[in-house]
């Protein structure tokens, strides 16, 4: 029996335009609710952009930044942060590589230097609603949770790869492709996160369904009870998923947990 039902954001539960099915999604809340069922937001995505999408729906748990920051409207249930140390080091290294646009991703806002793309802030800002712009990232005073990266989408392989050499131990990148990268903390991810958060709410794994579409989905979908990987995910992710649904176009998060829940009437 599922009991708890965690999505990833972006080209999973949301539309291309950044929208879901709302009248469809609160009918689905109602019959989470009658059975206990808790749902959660499983995310690289910072809180507060997280949370302006369920404004009604209060009960909703956040695992955000990949896991390293959990948390609902009232209670943080989990905050793990890159030593001040390892984060200067991060940031040499990443001076190294040409080309890269960084986010420096902490619990109270992201961080973004003044000197970077006008342009480039302006984007950043659809997925970063606390977005500050500081003229040294080594002035920021926060726990630092994550570092994002932008890079042209056709070198995003081969600078995953060698930000792997460079960051051995430090960060572990993942990415979803498109120019877009993610570092983590080693053994920080998704499944680490939603395994944390059960062990607080007294639900195993086993007891949770999953939906991703990228690769830092991999781990959550593969480790779940029921991982369901989208008709738009990256063939990794389909090669370890239980199940697949539809495209995030077509709302196939909402389409697959209506036909479940109807399955176990």
């Amino acid at each position: 029996m599922i009991k708890l039902i965690a999505v990833d954001m972006d080209s999973t539960f949301l539309r291309d335009d950044m929208s879901y099915d709302e009248s469809k999604f609160a009918a689905l809340q109602k019959q989470f609710k009658q059975r206990k069922i808790r749902f959660v937001v499983a995310s690289g995505n910072q809180y507060f952009q997280l949370k302006s999408f369920f404004k009604t729906y209060p009960d909703t748990i956040y695992v955000a930044e990949n896991g390293a920051y959990i948390r609902d409207q009232q209670n943080i249930y989990a905050l793990h942060s890159f030593s001040p140390t390892i984060v200067t080091h991060i940031l040499n290294d990443l001076a190294l590589v040409a080309n890269l646009k960084i986010i420096v991703c902490g619990q109270k806002s992201a961080y973004i230097l003044a000197s970077e793309d006008p342009a480039y802030i302006t984007k950043m800002r659809q997925f970063y609603y606390h977005l500050d712009l500081v003229d040294d990232f080594s002035k920021i005073d926060d726990h630092i949770v994550k570092f994002a990266i932008g890079c042209p989408p056709e070198k995003t392989d081969a600078i995953v790869k060698q930000l792997q050499t460079l960051l051995t131990g430090l960060a572990e990148p993942t990415s979803s492709g498109h120019g877009d990268i993610d570092l983590i903390q080693p053994g920080m991810n998704k499944a680490a996160g939603l395994k944390e958060l059960g062990s607080i709410l007294g639900i195993d794994l086993s007891e949770m369904c999953a939906f991703g579409d990228g690769g830092n989905d991999l781990e959550m979908i593969r480790e779940v009870g029921l991982g369901v990987a989208m008709q738009n995910a990256q063939l990794a992710v389909k090669a370890v998923s239980d199940d697949q649904t539809l495209d995030n176009q077509k709302q196939g998060v909402l389409v697959f947990l209506d036909q479940l829940l109807k399955s176990q009437n």
